[in-house]
């Protein structure tokens, strides 16, 4: 919006696209639209271009922008949440954290095999920076000896326990997820923590990165989207404003930016029970 850089989009700009990962609009954060001098250069930029509503596709940072500019210069604008996260207040799931889940818990599963035929320990880190979403599903499918994530504190104490009960059942390896978020600095630190006081096993580090982010989207990814696209433009129609349009309980519901803000998604971290259960 700052740069001018507008394309008018037919129908055909958009097909052959449903199956591809990222995004074609190579939009990602802008520094200069935090500041109200960016956001008055936007403006001017729509208004000389004829636009007079937007749709804003993100998280967090988009939203808070999004409610910002409305605010300053009331354009219509309505947010669809698209974070791999999945850690967005007033809906079910984001854009990209089912295919990103489902990306993990495939690379777990060809990790525990190399785990397996060498009795290795494997401390697999996996984004969530400020939310253990990906980590606990992820751990729970892939069958993880522990989940370690943000919203849990973490002793090595008992991760070393854990190990060790394993250890005396003849467990020839094991895996522990990492979110990116642990307060202990990661699948890095974890390791070298743990390593000093059980080095039993032969241990490895995995970073699974940036993979996490890309690829063919998941059939429930591709519904969802849909979904929320038609949705968002349904809400614009209609004169609503200032709201991200989310999924709960299957049905289509209208959250404001203030409230997708101010309030945090809660993980069920009950959940860890099961992974404790399982994995004993």
């Amino acid at each position: 919006m700052i740069e001018g850089d507008f394309i008018k989009m037919e129908a055909h700009s958009v097909s052959n696209i449903i199956q591809r990962g990222g995004t074609i609009l190579k939009s990602s954060r802008s520094e200069q639209f935090r500041t109200p001098e960016g956001r008055q250069i936007a403006y001017n930029r729509l208004k000389e271009a004829g636009i007079d509503a937007l749709v804003a596709i993100g998280g967090d940072g988009t939203f808070a922008g999004a409610k910002a500019f409305f605010t300053e210069y009331r354009i219509p604008t309505i947010g669809v949440p698209g974070t791999i996260d999945n850690d967005l207040y007033g809906t079910d799931f984001t854009i990209g954290y089912d295919t990103a889940l489902n990306t993990v818990v495939e690379a777990i599963d060809k990790i525990r095999d190399t785990a397996d035929s060498h009795d290795r320990l494997f401390f697999i880190e996996v984004m969530g920076r400020d939310a253990g979403f990906i980590a606990l599903n992820s751990g729970i499918a892939g069958g993880a000896e522990m989940v370690l994530i943000p919203e849990t504190k973490t002793y090595i104490d008992q991760v070393v326990e854990r190990l060790e009960q394993g250890w005396r059942r003849k467990k020839a390896s094991s895996i522990i997820v990492v979110a990116e978020g642990d307060e202990t600095g990661g699948a890095i630190e974890v390791a070298r923590a743990v390593k000093e006081r059980f080095n039993q096993y032969d241990t490895r580090v995995v970073v699974l990165g940036h993979i996490q982010r890309g690829g063919s989207p998941s059939c429930a990814d591709r519904v969802l989207a849909s979904r929320l696209g038609v949705a968002a433009f349904e809400a614009l129609d209609e004169g609503l404003s200032n709201l991200m349009v989310g999924l709960v309980n299957d049905e289509i519901k209208h959250t404001s930016f203030t409230q997708a803000i101010k309030h945090e998604a809660k993980l069920d971290t009950s959940l860890m029970r099961i992974v404790d259960i399982l994995s004993s």
